[in-house]
């Protein structure tokens, strides 16, 4: 079975179960199907043998029937009483009271009541149990969700990233994806969305312009766009068309300084970052600014690929799991030629972006701006159901290089700097920290070339 690992973002927690204990034993109704079974045959095993600490197996149980007797009283199910669970010593044993459980509560909720929801709660509950906010129940829809935004995933759209303009209450052209309608028709970055089909964009938010903006393959779009304070002649008619979903954004900044914009650490950053990287040092780059604000992370192997862009040998980081065995992952051998590199963080700087701007900070490769990351140091693997779900468990926590755990701390910048008012991320004019970003590289520059080495 498929497994990825992640360092990626969902929270709660749960009361513990205080009513009398009674070992069920025997078949005390019909059993679940096949694949059911399965199912929950994999969500315990995983999280009961790969969870990162010590899980008491009996509360384990006691979660999956609070998520039994919460999807009753979702059901408004008046009497929803359940038979408490003692935890044996047996898997099979413990899989069985679970099973009897989600029965037993199928037959409280009425005969007619579809299995699902209850299988679901189980799991839900089981995950629940853990009393971490990473591990989790991923229904199909949810894991779906997940993979779309880590996997490159195609769609229906016009190509363009877009992002809040708090000054006009609009929406901002952030990037144009290259060979897609909008970059066709000659958007451009900083552009002004103003209308969507004549529907004004007046202080939505950037879902809601997404809903706009994407559709069927074939459909068109108008939009009304302002340049440079001025309205264009005419709106710009679009046809949608499939767009990969791309995670790595570059431009080059005055200064001949490379700009490099993560949205996440997917399947496919590595590689686009590889490109973005020789695009930009065929155009002369000499210096580069990583930008990993509000990027929440992703895969592990992501952070590793994208790291060894710039960290020639050495420690990426350290992978400790239950049992305290570490494994250390090293540079993949992969990097560019050594230039100045800035990386941008700030609060929503979390997952797998820390764990690259740690490495890239503590091999001494980058300087870092901006304010403290969010401070997510565990690792979470991915365990696909055979319904279409999944289950995220948390299997390890994550070392720096230097041996830090950053869980609940964050990272310290180099230069700690707050985003100005109205921040436009990637315009040097209207981003202060980018702006700082290009002050330091313009200073290592000459630094450089007079023969004098400076690094914070």
């Amino acid at each position: 079975m498929k497994r990825r690992i992640l360092t990626a973002v969902a929270a709660l927690t749960i009361a513990a179960l205080t009513s009398p204990l009674i070992r069920i034993a025997g078949a005390a109704t019909a059993s679940l199907p096949t694949g059911d079974q399965a199912d929950l045959s994999t969500a315990y095993t995983r999280l009961t043998t790969t969870f990162y600490k010590k899980l008491p197996l009996q509360r384990v149980l006691n979660g999956v029937r609070y998520g039994l007797v919460l999807e009753l009283a979702h059901e408004h199910v008046a009497k929803r009483s359940l038979p408490p669970l003692l935890a044996t010593g047996s898997t099979s044993g413990n899989l069985h009271a679970i099973e009897y459980e989600i029965g037993r509560a199928r037959m409280l909720g009425g005969k007619n009541r579809p299995l699902q929801p209850y299988v679901f709660a189980a799991l839900w509950g089981m995950m629940y149990s853990a009393h971490d906010r990473w591990t989790v129940f991923l229904d199909p829809k949810d894991y779906k969700a997940l993979n779309n935004g880590l996997d490159g995933t195609n769609f229906g759209g016009t190509g363009i990233v877009i992002q809040p303009d708090n000054k006009t209450k609009f929406i901002s052209v952030y990037q144009v994806v290259p060979g897609g309608p909008a970059d066709k028709a000659g958007i451009q970055q900083d552009d002004l969305i103003t209308a969507v089909n004549g529907k004004s964009t007046y202080g939505i938010t950037t879902v809601e312009a997404s809903k706009e903006l994407r559709g069927k393959i074939g459909t068109q779009v108008t939009l009304t766009v302002e340049r440079d304070g001025a309205l264009l002649p005419k709106p710009i008619l679009l046809t949608r068309a499939k767009i990969h979903q791309i995670t790595v954004f570059d431009k080059m900044l005055p200064g001949k300084i490379g700009y490099v914009a993560l949205t996440v650490f997917g399947e496919t950053t590595g590689a686009e970052l590889t490109t973005a990287l020789s695009r930009l040092h065929k155009e002369g780059a000499r210096a580069f600014v990583l930008d990993l604000r509000n990027n929440g992370g992703g895969y592990l192997q992501a952070a590793v690929s994208v790291s060894s862009k710039f960290i020639a040998e050495g420690p990426i980081v350290s992978i400790e799991t239950s049992g305290k065995h570490i494994d250390t992952l090293e540079a993949d051998g992969t990097a560019i030629a050594p230039v100045p590199l800035v990386v941008l963080v700030n609060g929503y700087t979390a997952s797998a972006s820390e764990i690259t701007t740690a490495a890239l900070k503590e091999s001494g490769t980058a300087v870092v701006i901006g304010t403290k990351t969010f401070g997510k140091g565990v690792v979470q693997t991915l365990f696909p159901l055979r319904d279409g779900g999944a289950v995220k468990i948390t299997t390890a926590r994550y070392l720096t290089p230097e041996y830090h755990y950053i869980n609940h701390k964050g990272i310290i910048p180099n230069i700690v700097m707050a985003e100005n008012k109205n921040a436009q991320y990637g315009r040097p004019g209207h981003d202060a920290q980018l702006q700082r970003a290009i002050e330091v590289l313009d200073g290592e520059i000459t630094a450089q070339n007079s023969g004098v080495t400076t690094k914070l």
